[in-house]
């Protein structure tokens, strides 16, 4: 699959992904030269981990019969000292139903284990950046 980011000249920083059939805006806020009229890149990598732990933990719920009214998963970034490389994200998730304590914490348990958590923090990511060749 390809993601493209395009720019919109329209604007100072404004750019669209487009993933498959789907589309949205990125930007910076004014601080960085931007509008603010989009998520930053930032703000899509923190919500790409509560995404996932929102979605496995009601698939996983789901098929286990766990009966699971409402998922809400929160994320707080500390990025004080990214620079320095720690960031540090701190995920809650906020689950509804008729559940016992011992549910919540196969749940919680789960919600560690989503494959994003899993790419942030135990899988190697390789980046190859490069020029598309000009055009003639």
């Amino acid at each position: 699959m390809t993601i493209e980011v395009v720019r919109d000249r329209a604007q100072k920083m404004k750019h669209t992904v487009r993933v498959g059939n789907h589309a949205f805006t990125v930007d910076e806020p004014p601080a960085n030269g931007g509008e603010d009229l989009g998520v930053t890149p930032h703000d899509l990598y923190d919500s790409a981990l509560a995404a996932c732990k929102a979605l496995t933990t009601l698939w996983y719920a789901q098929r286990r019969h766990i009966s699971v009214e409402d998922i809400r998963a929160s994320v707080e970034r500390d990025d004080s000292q990214e620079r320095q490389g720690v960031y540090r994200l701190r995920v809650t998730l906020d689950i509804t139903g008729d559940l016992s304590d011992a549910q919540r914490q196969e749940l919680l348990n789960v919600a560690a284990k989503c494959p994003v958590h899993k790419l942030m923090t135990q899988a190697t990511t390789e980046i190859v950046t490069e020029l598309a060749p000009r055009w003639p």
